[in-house]
């Protein structure tokens, strides 16, 4: 891939989502990825499913556009190999349990003193400090103990997870934005520096709306469904056929959707004249939306209030959601190859930049050890 970071050299001791997102990311940026996988079994994330042909397409649609040695760290040869790829490499990336890599003589303690210039960054359930630094996390396990099962679900349900592993991801996030600041830094210092990334510190600064109220009203938010907690109306609603989200986040966008419903007259009712009286009447205000909204169907109402730029839309399953002409517009369904199953399917690139294409396609998917002849012929 062409892009910002191409001529970098990421090397990649990640596996399963976190780490592996983050380093995906750096490749669709231009970067170059090589993968360091566990002999025999690779990545864990090649067992998991769903498979075609036996091969994972979880791991597929995070891993293309890499290369892959096998290496043990434990073993001599194989840390010579390592530590060829290691003196050339600007970014090392890991998200193994904190104090592993030091175990093997690859901390940041170590390494600092060989490479000054290189990035390293750790990625972890709990970070390289505090109390539960040990301890290894998934992303249900950050997802309940940020506080986000708390606030997620209807009323009185049972504790629900979000439908996608956003405590992985959010951390991937993260640590590629922190990467990319430290690059921006090595321009002005010359050096590398470490970068300590949580799962459990990126779900507690995604809380937004919840850590607000708590740690200004001292409130302890609860599960609300499709609700927001400060904004009315601001949810999905019911229609004649199925379900609308309405976001409807200022009076004058307010004022709009009346219309619209034909109920001018509630713009001006004292119960729902400012949006915090539409907040603390929202039951009541809901039942006046859903009657008139239950005339229509959903793409009836969604086209109306498209006319008057309210924002609405649908409630979409996944194959609506990536068929949708909005989405492959925007080129966020792209293809990579695979040497047995060919072209492979997977989510694109949101970042959009002016100086580089977004190209339909991507980096092939590699098999494991698929590059060591290569890689061995490059850093020897």
């Amino acid at each position: 891939m062409n892009g910002p970071l191409k001529d970098l050299l990421v090397l990649d001791l990640t596996r399963v989502l976190v780490g592996p997102y983050c380093t995906m990311m750096l490749s669709d940026l231009g970067a170059r990825v090589i993968k360091v996988e566990a002999p025999e079994t690779g990545d864990d994330s090649r067992k998991f499913g769903p498979f075609v042909d036996d091969y994972s397409a979880y791991f597929m649609s995070l891993n293309r556009g890499k290369e892959s040695i096998a290496l043990n760290l434990k073993n001599t040869d194989d840390k010579k190999i390592f530590d060829m790829i290691l003196a050339k490499a600007d970014i090392l990336v890991e998200n193994f349990k904190p104090g592993t890599l030091e175990k093997w003589g690859y901390g940041w303690k170590d390494v600092c003193k060989k490479y000054p210039k290189l990035i390293y960054a750790s990625a972890s359930g709990f970070g390289q400090t505090g109390p539960l630094r040990e301890l290894p996390a998934y992303d249900m396990v950050v997802q309940g103990m940020g506080g986000l099962m708390s606030v997620t679900g209807h009323p009185d349900s049972e504790p629900t997870r979000v439908g996608t592993s956003i405590g992985d991801i959010t951390a991937g996030l993260f640590t590629t934005i922190g990467i990319n600041a430290a690059l921006y830094d090595r321009q002005k210092t010359g050096k590398g520096m470490f970068i300590d990334v949580s799962m459990l510190d990126c779900q507690i600064a995604i809380l937004e709306n919840a850590i607000a109220r708590y740690l200004s009203k001292n409130e302890i938010p609860k599960p609300m469904g499709s609700r927001h907690p400060a904004i009315a109306p601001f949810e999905a609603f019911r229609t004649k056929d199925s379900y609308i989200i309405i976001a409807a986040g200022n009076d004058k966008l307010f004022e709009k959707l009346c219309n619209i419903l034909e109920i001018s007259q509630i713009f001006n009712d004292e119960r729902f004249n400012s949006n915090s009286l539409r907040s603390k009447n929202m039951e009541e205000l809901k039942i006046i939306l859903e009657k008139k909204l239950s005339s229509k169907t959903t793409s009836e109402w969604v086209s109306q209030m498209e006319r008057e730029k309210i924002p609405c839309g649908p409630i979409y399953n996944i194959k609506e959601a990536v068929e949708n002409p909005q989405v492959k517009s925007r080129n966020m369904i792209v293809k990579a190859y695979h040497k047995v199953i060919g072209d492979f399917k997977l989510a694109g690139n949101p970042i959009k930049m002016s100086t580089y294409k977004d190209e339909s396609t991507r980096g092939d998917i590699p098999d494991l050890d698929e590059h060591r002849e290569k890689i061995l012929e490059e850093f020897s």
